[in-house]
């Protein structure tokens, strides 16, 4: 069977002399150099999707902060800010690697719902922006780290606003059900309490309905919402200053774009006229297709009708399809030539587990043991979630740029992840 194969979802990422090749290295040659599996960003997109983000926001009272639960490695944390870009952080670690980066504390929006005294502690000394809050016990422990400490607590509050995102339900946060936020109904009376706390200054108001929104729909009418709610607080004499729309546009994994022209439009149509620094948290669209996850075949396999290409990539490495049946273009590192017959075939790992897989039944390129293959739109939620399981190293992460290339995170060696265990004192060490 023929078909019309995949191409790279951005310019950086090109076939030249035969093969893929990013911002004019050969993958083949970066595979040679670090081994496989890797994952592998480049800059140059990275900065391209960046310009196209805060070019549609022209005109508007607009702040960007880079959502790192996306991807939060220090070299692609400092592209970012060396544009402009806050950081949007969701622990004490992303904080601290925001820190660690040169963000500073001024421009880092503290989110999530389990923060811990400690981590308000640290937010608060750092002297952040702001912290998204998402509930009243979060708010009065909030309230008692900041007066412990001398210090005033900047705050939005995240309000859930009933809207369906219509994305995967794991990455859905703007439902009732969700546990995100704090209900719009329930969001009055929380905000006359809140006023009342001398640890609290009240800043702003927050919204984030998830992940991978490819339809803009839905941010109408969670930003129309927040915005009259807004200008409701305004009018009761709460002093607010910060509108946080949070983010969630999402990326063409299967080729289709969204329109990042109307959701402008939808943002501009909403907060018309509206006296609010407006504060954005893309993630996502910024770095899923500036990344790869390069791999190589170890096996093909037949058996009962079924062709599996087994490569040294699992779902330890890039555990979206498994987690969120999500779809990952695979490029041949070959360039594709006109006669090539593509077949059904599953591409899995070697993890001993069913779920251990990036593609099934997909129409896939002619493949033999040793061949390289990329899966497209790697950048976000790759490295990040990736884990040790199977007692399998952690990747490495190379970046590109203008023909250079720089290992960003080396491959952890056994010796150091078997390190991290240590016996008790019952336990005899072995011989070494």
């Amino acid at each position: 069977m023929t078909t019309r194969p995949p191409q790279p979802a951005v310019p950086e990422f090109s076939y030249r002399d035969g093969a893929l090749q990013a911002e004019g290295l050969p993958l083949e040659l970066i595979a040679e150099r670090v081994g496989t599996p890797f994952f592998l960003y480049s800059a140059s997109a990275m900065e391209a999707a960046y310009r196209r983000f805060t070019k549609a926001l022209e005109g508007l009272r607009a702040e960007v902060f880079f959502a790192m639960k996306a991807n939060s490695n220090q070299a692609v944390i400092q592209t970012f800010a060396a544009l402009g870009a806050g950081a949007d952080v969701v622990s004490e670690g992303e904080l601290r690697r925001a820190l660690a980066a040169g963000i500073p504390g001024e421009k880092i929006v503290f989110a999530g719902v389990g923060k811990t005294a400690r981590e308000m502690t640290l937010g608060l000394e750092a002297g952040i922006l702001q912290f998204n809050v998402e509930s009243w016990p979060e708010l009065e422990r909030l309230d008692a780290v900041a007066r412990s400490l001398g210090l005033v607590a900047p705050v939005a509050i995240r309000v859930n606003p009933n809207v369906d995102a219509k994305t995967h339900t794991k990455i859905a946060t703007g439902r009732r059900a969700d546990k995100f936020g704090i209900d719009l109904d329930h969001a009055r009376s929380f905000y006359a309490e809140a006023m009342k706390l001398e640890g609290i200054r009240l800043e702003g108001l927050a919204v984030h309905i998830g992940s991978q929104l490819t339809e803009v729909t839905p941010f109408r009418e969670a930003f129309t919402r927040l915005a009259a709610f807004y200008r409701e607080l305004q009018g009761a004499g709460v002093p607010l200053t910060r509108l946080d729309l949070g983010g969630g546009l999402g990326v063409g994994y299967r080729g289709e774009q969204p329109d990042l022209e109307a959701y402008a439009a939808i943002v501009r149509e909403a907060t018309e006229g509206l006296e609010a620094e407006l504060a954005f948290e893309p993630g996502r669209y910024l770095v899923a297709a500036a990344g790869l996850l390069v791999t190589r075949v170890v096996y093909v396999k037949e058996e009962r009708g079924r062709r599996f290409l087994i490569v040294d990539g699992a779902m330890n490495d890039l555990i979206r399809p498994t987690l969120y049946e999500a779809y990952h273009e695979i490029l041949s590192v070959k360039e594709p030539q006109a006669d090539w017959v593509y077949g059904e075939a599953d591409l899995v790992g070697p993890v001993c587990e069913s779920g251990d897989y990036f593609a099934r039944d997909r129409l896939l390129p002619p493949a033999e043991a040793g061949d390289l293959l990329a899966l497209s739109h790697a950048g976000a939620y790759g490295a990040v979630m990736s884990s040790t399981y199977n007692s399998r190293p952690l990747v490495p992460e190379v970046m590109v740029k203008e023909g250079e290339m720089a290992v960003v995170r080396g491959r952890q060696d056994y010796a150091t992840m078997i390190a991290q265990d240590s016996l008790p004192d019952w336990l005899s060490k072995p011989d070494q």
